[in-house]
């Protein structure tokens, strides 16, 4: 008994000295730059928001918040990093419902957990796609009927691109083309330029892209929205009609969401404060107004982070009956 607590006793000691230490770090949080690491390219819908939101959080918390990305492997390598990060508030992740929604599923295996290995910092809206095709290469989709019409006649002669096996953009296709009952050829590509420069290039005939980079597109001219995955229409994009409706498919709908995360273990101070700060941000009316009227995003009416983690357990089942049904695997 006396040898144990000899052992004991330096162990005590050294935690007792460590405590301190973490509740001065807390209470001086932040007080260097922080990292918010996004695992999509630039130009993706996900760096679009990240870097609109880094610019007021970081005047919010009084120190620079720098947007990185580590792009790869469905935004999995971001998240694992951020997975194992210490849990000291100057890494946090801006993950989606694909990287800890729909990759849980998709994914043979995963190198972190995606419920487990996570603390829920904020969610950030609902994010919808567009069926978008070229208007210089595919002319005759005047609209989506016109689009399921030569579907039906010559299956599997059409294809559509993704940013990649299991994205919302694959995902949004492979539900769209068992809903209506067609055969389309699935081609994936690492992000949304190359998919977007393929659909552009008449290497593909469709894209289901996300809202956000579709915008500029549609309001430019360059490509034709034959229909929106949410249930109404898009206040950004009134002209193009739900998929529900333009294509004679009731009940239609595919979205998904942007959400912040940091590692697991994360303190709640840290936590709370973020949540805050960024709630602020997102539900002021310009920024409000930017995600509607330029993005297509539907500002979130999820508050707290165990309302986002109740969001986000309920995904993992939801997106995960559709991964199956599509039939959707990587390895």
């Amino acid at each position: 008994m006396k040898f144990r607590h000899r052992l004991l006793l330096p162990l005590l000691a050294a935690l007792g000295a460590a405590a301190p230490g973490l509740t001065q770090a807390q209470d001086t949080w932040p007080s260097r730059p922080i990292e918010f690491l996004g695992g999509f390219p630039n130009g993706s819908g996900v760096d679009i928001y990240a870097r609109r939101i880094a610019a007021p959080l970081s005047q919010a918390l009084g120190v620079p918040v720098v947007v990185n990305n580590r792009v790869g492997a469905g935004g999995n390598i971001a998240s694992n990093h951020v997975a194992q990060a210490r849990p000291d508030g100057y890494l946090i992740l801006f993950g989606t419902a694909g990287t800890h929604a729909i990759n849980a599923t998709l994914y043979r295996r995963l190198p972190f957990d995606p419920m487990r290995d996570v603390t829920h910092i904020a969610h950030l809206g609902d994010v919808p796609n567009v069926l978008i095709t070229s208007i210089q290469h595919r002319p005759q989709y005047t609209d989506c009927a016109a689009l399921v019409a030569d579907a039906k006649a010559r299956p599997g002669a059409l294809n559509y691109a993704s940013t990649g096996n299991g994205a919302s953009t694959h995902l949004a296709g492979a539900v769209f083309a068992s809903t209506a009952g067609i055969d389309m050829l699935h081609i994936p590509f690492p992000g949304q330029g190359p998919a977007m420069a393929s659909l552009l290039g008449g290497q593909t005939d469709l894209f289901f892209n996300q809202a956000g980079p579709s915008v500029g597109m549609i309001r430019q001219g360059a490509v034709r929205g034959l229909g929106v995955t949410t249930p109404q229409r898009l206040a950004a994009l009134p002209d193009v009609p739900t998929i529900a409706e333009a294509c004679n498919l009731p009940g239609f709908e595919s979205t998904t969401w942007y959400g912040v995360f940091g590692p697991p273990g994360l303190p709640a101070p840290i936590q709370q404060r973020l949540n805050a700060e960024i709630r602020k941000i997102i539900e002021a009316p310009d920024f409000r107004d930017w995600l509607v009227n330029n993005q297509g995003i539907a500002p979130s009416t999820v508050r707290t982070p165990e309302e986002f983690r109740q969001v986000h357990e309920q995904d993992i089942a939801r997106w995960g009956q559709i991964v199956r049904a599509a039939g959707a695997q990587v390895d």
